[in-house]
């Protein structure tokens, strides 16, 4: 396994962070930890990459352990941290000579690794760092946590903040990272970007609520869920809300996902129900479960 993480607890103070997590990332992987902020995720990414030290438990990242080979662990992993944490009075080429610098090695040296991405911001890299878009902002850091050709790839809440192209583009350049070997450990808030993983585990106040591929955690959803919509959707919202069958109701985009507490549950009752509420234009189909509706249940 590249990463194996065995009953990690960390305390601060009378808060818990994290509470007996355990999870192996295989070789090569793209495996994402999913959770809302608050969840734990930056405090586990710290501690696997060794700059927080557990309370319990134990793991092993590239067959390191994170206590006694937390040198080994800095020079073959990469981190992308939350926050842009480059030097922003130094310009892109600066940073990234520098970064290569400290592990003793060249931009040239490894270059055929970072190449995809680097050529974006090549035409900058005279700007300083901190003139930089959110997007490339995300691109120098990328290129800056590969420059040394790490085993593991660290990276936490990587898009928070960066407009949808740049995400998009992101991602895709996690898929080619992938491709030469790279195991990758990303956590998100964005249940979307969920489904690009290979496997996911669902994280809420530091606890892991499931582990599986995504297509597997939406398979257990345990309910048929309605896409409900209508011309006034707070008043919808309202209304669902007090509906003396309802099971679950939450906003999704331009309709609410709703479902019932009966078995044999008839679209139109409710459909009826929503017309003494003065309700308009109400319509509602059966809609796919999404990890964003089984992270909901799971949750509970």
């Amino acid at each position: 396994m590249s990463i194996s993480v065995q009953n990690i607890s960390k305390s601060f103070k009378n808060k818990t962070a994290l509470s007996d997590i355990s999870f192996e990332v295989k070789e090569g992987e793209l495996f994402g930890l999913i959770g809302p902020d608050g969840a734990g995720k930056t405090t586990l990414f710290r501690i696997l990459t060794t700059l927080l030290i557990p309370n319990k438990g134990e793991a092993t990242i590239a067959n390191f352990d994170i206590i006694k080979d937390y040198k080994s662990i800095r020079n073959n992993v990469g981190y992308m941290p939350g926050r842009f944490s480059l030097y922003q009075d130094l310009t892109v080429e600066e940073n990234l000579e520098f970064f290569a610098t400290i592990f003793g090695t060249t931009i040239e040296e490894n270059y055929d690794l970072i190449k995809d991405i680097y050529v974006q911001i090549e035409p900058f890299k005279k700007r300083r760092a901190g003139k930089l878009s959110g997007g490339m902002k995300q691109k120098l850091a990328l290129s800056c946590a590969l420059i040394h050709k790490p085993k593991v790839l660290f990276l936490d809440e990587p898009t928070t903040g960066v407009d949808p192209v740049s995400r998009k583009e992101f991602w895709e350049m996690l898929k080619r990272l992938q491709t030469k070997g790279i195991t990758i450990l990303v956590s998100t808030p964005y249940m979307d970007e969920a489904a690009l993983c290979d496997r996911i585990a669902l994280i809420q106040d530091g606890k892991i609520l499931e582990i599986d591929t995504p297509r597997e955690i939406v398979k257990h959803y345990p309910k048929t869920i309605y896409n409900v919509k209508a011309a006034n959707m707070y008043l919808l919202i309202e209304s669902l809300n007090i509906y003396k069958h309802k099971y679950s109701v939450y906003p999704f985009g331009e309709f609410v996902h709703y479902t019932d507490s009966r078995t044999n549950f008839n679209p139109e009752d409710l459909k009826l129900y929503l017309k003494t509420k003065n309700l308009k234009n109400i319509s509602i189909e059966i809609t796919q479960a999404t990890i964003e509706d089984t992270f909901m249940e799971l949750a509970k």
